[in-house]
């Protein structure tokens, strides 16, 4: 996949948007049925670079930076996953926006879950890509768990993380991507400095940590409703050689038991971020899943 010279085919723009009383930056490329693709940690919109190009052929692609990541506005609360969710949903509102495909990678899978939960008229197909849920986490939580998820735990010491991260921010992130990729070389150069340089910007860090300490509310939220299953088509991507995710839990079993028409792909040779790492696989899952999405 030549995704340069994709690019160069696709115009991809940068806007803002006032919705659910935060500013809202989000890239908007293509035209058609809408695909909403959500970044996770520690991530950006930058994130679809590669899907982008590939997806505007057939579809508009409206990707957002969340609350309290990139260029999007990192208020001091709000970080709750049904709270994000409509951050989304209001976007799409202010955009005259009905029915989206949903796309979502790790804390991105977290507000897409909610959000199909909570405004299940709003999508018409989910897909989640390497995510544990919230609940499913905590009610596994153990030693061997404690230890892969030793951020869950560092992110929700108040003030600390973001004291020791100050001037820090790129050997921060390099751990991330050198420890949670199969190749820990796929984010260097270029496209890492540009995560260096989205984490430093005023509150950026702490607006990271700020959606993991809402783990409390969202363990809550997604206890009550643990029952209901989406009902929309879904389907969940993972990493095979990520050890806290595919090398942890039964991928397929954690989302049958979250989705009633679940379609399950494990991707070899990949860590945590399928959507970096093995790109032209995931945009090819992402196309043959979203082929027959023709709009509400």
């Amino acid at each position: 996949m030549n995704t340069e010279m994709e690019s160069q085919a696709i115009d991809i723009t940068h806007h803002t948007r006032r919705a659910n009383g935060i500013r809202q930056h989000y890239l908007d490329a293509g035209s058609g049925p809408v695909v909403v693709l959500l970044h996770g940690f520690p991530e950006t919109s930058f994130a679809w670079r590669h899907q982008i190009p590939v997806l505007a052929r057939h579809y508009r692609v409206i990707a957002p930076d969340l609350r309290g990541y990139g260029e999007t506005d990192k208020p001091g609360s709000g970080y709750d996953k049904r709270n994000m969710a409509l951050d989304i949903v209001r976007l799409l509102d202010e955009l005259g926006i009905g029915k989206v495909a949903l796309v979502g990678h790790d804390r991105g899978a977290r507000v897409a879950t909610r959000l199909t939960k909570d405004h299940p008229e709003r999508v018409d197909r989910l897909v989640v890509m390497d995510n544990v849920p919230t609940r499913v986490v905590a009610q596994n939580m153990n030693p061997q768990t404690a230890r892969a998820y030793w951020f869950f735990l560092f992110h929700l010491v108040a003030d600390l993380p973001e004291t020791l991260i100050a001037g820090k921010e790129a050997e921060w992130l390099h751990h991330f991507f050198a420890d949670w990729c199969y190749n820990p070389h796929t984010i260097e150069g270029a496209d890492f400095e540009t995560y260096v340089k989205a984490y430093k910007r005023p509150g950026a860090v702490r607006g990271a940590m700020a959606d993991y300490r809402a783990n409390a509310e969202d363990v809550a939220q997604d206890l009550v409703d643990a029952d209901t299953k989406i009902a929309c088509p879904t389907m969940a991507l993972w990493g095979e050689d990520f050890y806290a995710v595919g090398g942890m839990f039964d991928m397929k079993a954690v989302w049958e038991s979250m989705a009633t028409d679940l379609r399950a792909e494990p991707i070899a040779r990949c860590g945590h971020l399928p959507q970096e790492e093995q790109p032209e696989r995931v945009n090819e899952l992402l196309v043959d899943f979203l082929r027959d999405w023709t709009g509400a």
